[in-house]
């Protein structure tokens, strides 16, 4: 495996009368296999939150949905299983995936009783993962319905630190209506993982299976993108960088000293599908002519926890006296898409302040916004959200997470 970057601006040119101009540079970045590569070996712990209220069928479809993802495991994979109420619990060790009947057993065994304390299961999960590092791709699912009533959420982000400075990607999903988002989202976020909305017991298999499936689709892990601007080059004082796909997420890149223009980021695993981040530039005045702005690399690890460098690549704009636009409209869809999810994140802190009219417009925008980029699932779903602020209702909790769920992705309804 070895990676794949791409950059392209918004627009190539630039008038040489200036002195700021805004531009939008668009990376991409994939993992691309060479015609030996397998699949790589998954090190993977599913954490499940088995408090009182998972029980029945909630707990009964969740435990059959993980048995079936492990039964797609190879035998050079490891897997553990964590469970956690208001205390949490190892329930199978991290082994390999030889002995299959002993550890659908051990998870049929789980029981729905007490409260939630998701660090609790975080933190035993972290400890359980880690001893099959080795060689492998380190993943965690955890899944909970409910808010974090015996723990704390402070815990839970700090955890999810530590999860991404040990390479273990984690991965959330939100069982039923009245998990907290703020916090799944962000603990996900922070360790490079995807959120999952998972609204029906019946839907539990399904969502187990496309999360395998992205996890299967890691080649290569621990990826920094590495970005050096240029001396007249700037990156935006405020929300400088945004992933996009596979779901939006904003970034934080990190400047490595007040002396030079170098940022990095870090975006954790790199699958075989694109992930595209946007960066908003400021270019100050510059000389006639092809001028390079920036250059970009990335920073990896290999299966066997070799850290390569990609190749550089150069960021170039043609600087004219006569300046004439050459705008790349493959950029349109990633800008729309991030306005999208920004316009949402504004009408939620909109109704957090009692303001359901200045929400009900900017959803309506951001309606328009997805049926620009064709999301029909996420339009029909930002436009009833909007629709019922406008007469003057409250969203449920689950129109609250549809709606930012279409916010954060393309809805597949």
């Amino acid at each position: 495996m070895k990676p794949l970057l791409k950059a392209r601006l918004n627009d190539t040119n630039l008038s040489a009368e200036n002195t700021s101009t805004q531009r939008q540079l668009e990376i991409s970045v994939q993992a691309v296999k060479d015609s030996s590569s397998n699949r790589l070996p998954l090190n993977l712990c599913i954490i499940l939150d088995h408090s009182g209220s998972m029980v029945g069928k909630p707990l009964e479809n969740v435990k059959q949905a993980a048995i079936a993802l492990i039964e797609k495991l190879n035998q050079e994979d490891r897997v553990s299983v964590v469970g956690f109420n208001h205390e949490a619990k190892v329930v199978v060790n991290s082994q390999p995936v030889s002995n299959l009947e002993a550890i659908k057993t051990q998870i049929n065994e789980l029981r729905a009783d007490g409260g939630t304390a998701i660090d609790e299961g975080l933190k035993l999960g972290i400890q359980e993962i880690n001893q099959g590092k080795e060689n492998r791709v380190s993943q965690i699912l955890l899944l909970t319905d409910g808010e974090n009533e015996h723990g704390s959420n402070e815990k839970c982000l700090k955890l999810a630190k530590i999860s991404s400075e040990y390479n273990i990607t984690l991965n959330a999903m939100g069982f039923g209506n009245n998990w907290n988002q703020k916090v799944l989202e962000a603990i996900s976020d922070c360790a490079n993982g995807t959120l999952t909305h998972v609204e029906f017991a019946e839907q539990a298999k399904d969502e187990f299976q496309k999360l395998l499936t992205r996890m299967e689709s890691v080649g290569l892990t621990n990826a920094y993108l590495i970005l050096e601007l240029a001396e007249d080059v700037r990156m935006a004082e405020l929300k400088p960088m945004a992933q996009v796909a596979p779901e939006t997420v904003e970034l934080e890149p990190h400047r490595e000293d007040d002396y030079t223009n170098k940022y990095t980021v870090r975006l954790g695993d790199l699958m075989t599908t694109e992930r595209i981040i946007l960066t908003n530039l400021y270019l100050g005045k510059l000389s006639l002519g092809n001028q390079a702005i920036a250059k970009i690399q990335v920073q990896y690890d290999d299966i066997k926890g070799q850290t390569l460098t990609s190749e550089e690549i150069a960021v170039n704009i043609q600087v004219q006296a006569q300046y004439q636009p050459q705008n790349d409209a493959e950029i349109q869809k990633s800008l729309l898409t991030l306005a999208k999810y920004r316009q949402t994140r504004l009408a939620q802190e909109k109704i957090e302040q009692g303001d359901n009219k200045g929400a009900a417009t900017l959803l309506q925008n951001a309606a328009k916004t997805a049926l620009q980029l064709g999301d029909e699932s996420g339009a029909t779903v930002l436009q009833t959200s909007a629709t019922r602020l406008e007469t003057g209702q409250q969203l449920s909790e689950s129109e609250k997470k549809k709606t930012q769920m279409a916010a954060k992705t393309t809805l597949q309804l």
